[in-house]
């Protein structure tokens, strides 16, 4: 399962990236401009950013340009609405993937989206296997020593969440943001009460999800 970076000045623009590619399956991480941007990807494990180029802090450009040092295989898509080919050049240049000029279609972005995921990725993206612990993402199915786990779709977004960010100290804001939604108005039991609830599904594979006191949780492949 893929995780999207979305990176726009507009909270039009990102939330209905965000909708459309939630709808699809995948997770997301959300930025307003290049700064963010580059805090984001230093936090999650990111797979693939969308990402507008006139931005305040910092343009699409320059943080496209950082991005690639940090994580120079990092599959990024820029959304324009200047449509002068010397932006695109410039893009090329830097390493961008694909350009999606500005008004844009959600469903064929998602398509150049999953075209890229496909093609960098293949089939990795596509299931999950550590220690007995197996998940088939499309068919959005969990065995745990070839028994199929009767998940809850929160304790299942919870799980899939702590093992994409695998090794990532993930705070409870964090969490309940990205499992519950930005909406999401409950408290901290909700999150513990969930989790309580995955470890006595995954039994002795409960293990690999490490509670760190006063932050939150991390799953970790190797306990």
């Amino acid at each position: 399962m893929a995780t999207i970076l979305i990176v726009d000045d507009e909270e039009k623009i990102r939330f209905l990236i965000d909708t459309y590619s939630k709808h699809e399956g995948y997770l997301t991480v959300l930025a307003s401009n290049g700064l963010e941007a580059l805090d984001q990807l230093k936090n999650h494990s990111i797979d693939l950013v969308v990402m507008d180029v006139m931005m305040p802090e910092l343009d699409g450009f320059s943080a496209l340009e950082q991005m690639k040092a940090i994580q120079p295989n990092l599959p990024v898509i820029l959304l324009t609405a200047l449509g002068q080919e010397y932006d695109k050049v410039r893009g090329f240049e830097l390493g961008v993937d694909d350009y999606v000029e500005k008004p844009f279609s959600p469903r064929i972005l998602l398509l150049r989206m999953k075209a890229i995921l496909q093609r960098v990725y293949g089939k990795q993206l596509d299931s999950y296997e550590n220690d007995g612990l197996k998940i088939d993402y499309q068919a959005h199915k969990v065995l745990l020593n070839n028994q199929i786990l009767s998940l809850s779709p929160k304790e299942y977004d919870l799980l899939v969440y702590l093992i994409k960010n695998k090794g990532i100290a993930l705070n409870r804001e964090q969490l309940l943001r990205q499992v519950w939604g930005i909406d999401f108005f409950g408290d901290d039991r909700t999150l513990d009460t969930h989790m309580k609830l995955l470890r006595k599904n995954l039994n002795g594979f409960a293990k690999h999800i490490v509670t760190i006191r006063g932050v939150g949780y991390r799953y970790d492949e190797e306990e």
